[in-house]
């Protein structure tokens, strides 16, 4: 049966009781209880309902597809991308952000990084320094520095203008309006 505790602990004991000879009849396990065959043709229905709904949902948006594809274009009236961007200067990453390089091809930089813009113009500025300044066509007409810099120690000397006369401590004078004139009269002022 159940432990009894010591009479020393206060007389309150805590007894559980064997209740394994109590059988209720009337509530037992019935074999009958649930119908295999209906539950697993429930099972089989729901399966065949899913896989119909999932293919007449694959053709709808076959078809709202379809349908978007064959959407008319805008009017003659409706303004295009390039029309409805902001005027430039654009901040970066704004729509339609690029940089237009010298050969008057576009960089894209809408979505890059902010470093990016610097990037390509140091990679620009870099091919002219290696390899000259190019015209719009692409055609050479200059050329690197580094060459630039042999050709003038080789030659010795670096190329003058000529000049056509002696220029006299006048010529740098200043042409200010005097304050006695109101500004109506001029007069030379060396520096």
């Amino acid at each position: 049966m159940g432990d009894k505790k010591a009479k020393g602990d206060g007389g309150h004991s805590t007894e559980t009781p064997d209740v394994s000879h109590i059988r209720n009849i009337e509530v037992t396990h019935e074999i009958s209880d649930i119908n295999v065959g209906g539950v697993l043709t429930f099972v089989a229905l729901l399966t065949v309902a899913t896989i119909a709904v999932y293919i007449g949902m694959w053709l709808l948006f076959g078809y709202f597809s379809a349908q978007e594809e064959k959407e008319e274009k805008p009017g003659p009236m409706a303004l295009s991308r390039e029309e409805k961007l902001p005027p430039e200067p654009r901040l970066q990453s704004a729509p339609g952000f690029g940089l237009t390089l010298r050969d008057g091809s576009t960089v894209k930089l809408e979505l890059r990084e902010p470093q990016a813009e610097y990037r390509e113009l140091r990679r620009q500025w870099d091919e002219v320094l290696r390899y000259g300044p190019k015209d719009q066509s692409g055609n050479l007409i200059g050329m690197p520095i580094d060459e630039a810099i042999k050709k003038i120690v080789a030659d010795g000397k670096l190329p003058v203008r000529a000049q056509e006369g002696k220029m006299k401590l006048d010529d740098y004078a200043i042409s200010t309006p005097t304050a006695a004139s109101s500004g109506q009269a001029e007069e030379r002022r060396k520096q």
